[in-house]
């Protein structure tokens, strides 16, 4: 599922790994340093953003920078 309003396809990807169910994660466009454009995200991918970053430890894993394939 894509959550971000971009054309093209992001080289970085920014994955949050669900602490308590193994096939779940969010995942957001990013750059090489983890940074993710906010203004180039949908509401809910924001929110859904906002989110995972206030949760990390209790619901997330800390995030990890991946590179699309």
């Amino acid at each position: 599922m894509n959550t971000y309003r971009t054309s093209a396809s992001p080289k970085f990807l920014l994955r949050f790994q669900s602490l308590f169910h193994s096939g779940r994660a969010l995942v957001f466009p990013c750059d090489a340093k983890g940074d993710v454009p906010l203004d180039t995200l949908s509401e809910r991918a924001r929110q859904n953003y906002l989110f995972a970053r206030a949760v990390v430890g209790h619901e997330y894993a800390t995030p990890v920078v991946t590179t699309s394939d």
